[in-house]
């Protein structure tokens, strides 16, 4: 029985050592561009961006079928209706009864230019008449053939604005989406290289930790040849505990970092990745005026304010509308006729010319339009605030990211000197460490020394990747490559709309 459970014990170790080597030889590493392409891809930010532009899509195409002619037949089958009235004169009930069937067939075409419709209709019917009063009855067939024209005035082309308006959410969606492309590969970049960050600091802790393992060593066999005091070896086992504990941390947060940029990217979590790069320092020379003039001319946001201060403007005509003075003219032009038979109904037809005109004229609303009206200026005014305002962030924005840049290609020249030099003091305080001239306690401030220096180097290389990056979204140039800044996917779309 203990045989079985030491050997399913065994069995379960070695599966779990497969599984485990498995899964760290599936290890998928990651570059920049591969991650950008998978998050345009699967990313649920973009996707929904998408869905969005392709739903505004279809509603201009919605409204552009509209325009066109539209066709429709209303059949009634058959009806059936018995009255019975009151005849004063005579002081008797009298009963009629009407039996029939009909259908209308109409063709209607909306004119764009001055928001009238043109309609063509046609009304057939038959029907059988009967009534007591008179003593009558009646079957037989009529039709009606007429066209009418029915024109708007004084007010908007609602039909006009109607589509310019679609052509406006379409063109806002199509900016949004592609805001959302440029969103995702700023938080895409500083996932990437937040991880790149966290596997530089395990990367350190490792060093640390061999080093501080080096160290131990050699106070251990110092003491145990007694050069060296108890305690310095006791104080050597608390920096090896206490490297230990910093290289767990730095593991547990690049795991944490790694499911976050998973999530990000729309993968699976339990995939597991790393990421690569070289982070290649050239300084990038920056012209800040024309970064700030690009930004001005060519920001995606900035179209968009003008089309909501468009809508704004729209909003105050339809409001204008409210309680107006306007009109409506209709004209109509047909033949009608009828007859016991079918192929005599336009025997004898009868002309049906018809034209009327409609005025609709307010005299008091106590107010409602006018304040109406203001309310709706007052927001032209607010979207003309906010698009100058959206301005004056762009200049503010792009000459922040040039003063960052300008002090981060300091920053980078000191932490190279200074991880050289701490490198140095490392190198020369261990040998003196190892002559027993220097003790536990001092050799470890220049290990922590050394460790802080390299992590700001990787520190300020990440941030001016980051802040060029920043620059290249906030002007829509790209100055390392000194071209206009449109990503391959953005360019594609924007050519497929």
């Amino acid at each position: 029985m203990i045989i079985n459970k030491l050997t399913l014990k065994t069995f379960a170790l070695t599966g779990f050592l497969f599984i485990g080597s498995f899964y760290a030889s599936a290890q998928k590493e990651l570059t920049l561009e591969e991650a950008l392409l998978i998050a345009f891809d699967n990313s649920p930010d973009i996707k929904k961006s998408r869905i969005n532009m392709q739903q505004n899509k279809e509603r201009l195409n919605a409204q552009l079928a509209s325009l066109r002619s539209r066709f429709s037949f209303d059949v009634t089958p058959i009806s059936y209706k018995k009255t019975e009235s009151y005849n004063e004169y005579f002081s008797t009930w009298n009963t009629s009864e009407n039996k029939g069937a009909s259908g209308i067939f109409t063709v209607s075409q909306p004119i764009k230019l001055t928001d009238g419709k043109l309609s063509l209709r046609n009304e057939f019917g038959y029907q059988d008449n009967s009534s007591e009063a008179s003593s009558s009855a009646y079957s037989g067939y009529n039709n009606s053939l007429y066209m009418q024209y029915d024109q708007p005035l004084f007010t908007f082309n609602k039909t006009k604005m109607d589509l310019t308006r679609n052509e406006l959410n379409l063109e806002n969606a199509t900016l949004s989406y592609s805001i959302q492309m440029l969103n995702i590969e700023r938080q895409v970049n500083q996932a990437f290289y937040t991880i790149y960050q966290k596997q530089m600091a395990l990367k350190i802790s490792e060093e640390e930790y061999e080093n501080q393992k080096t160290s131990k060593e050699i106070i251990a066999s110092k003491v145990e040849g007694g050069l060296s005091a108890k305690e310095e070896l006791y104080q050597a086992e608390l920096n090896l505990a206490t490297s230990k504990s910093t290289l767990d941390n730095n593991k547990v947060e690049l795991e944490n970092a790694k499911d976050e940029f998973k999530l990000l990217l729309g993968i699976s979590l339990y995939e597991d990745i790393k990421v690569s790069t070289n982070i290649q320092y050239v300084p990038v020379v920056v012209d800040l005026e024309k970064a700030i003039q690009n930004g001005l001319t060519q920001r995606l946001e900035l179209t968009q304010r003008e089309i909501d201060l468009n809508n704004a403007k729209f909003d105050l005509i339809e409001t204008s509308a409210i309680n107006e003075f306007k009109g409506n003219i209709s004209l109509s032009m047909g033949i009608m006729g009828n007859n016991k038979r079918l192929a005599d109904v336009y025997d004898k037809p009868t002309k049906s010319p018809r034209v009327g005109v409609t005025f609709s004229i307010p005299i008091f609303d106590w107010g409602e339009r006018r304040a109406r009206i203001r309310a709706a200026e007052l927001e032209v005014e607010s979207r003309e605030i906010d698009k100058n305002s959206l301005k004056d962030d762009i200049t503010i924005n792009i000459r922040k990211i040039y003063r960052n840049l300008q002090n981060l290609i300091q920053q980078i020249e000191i932490a190279k000197q200074n991880e050289k030099n701490a490198q140095l003091t490392y190198d020369i305080n261990l040998e003196r460490y190892r002559n027993g001239d220097l003790t536990s306690i001092d050799l470890e401030r220049f290990q922590n020394q050394l460790s802080e220096k390299k992590m700001n180097l990787a520190n300020s290389l990440i941030n001016y990747k980051l802040e060029l990056l920043n620059l290249k979204i906030q002007s829509l140039w790209d100055f390392e490559k000194d071209q206009s800044f449109v990503p391959l996917e953005l360019q594609e779309n924007l050519r497929m709309d």
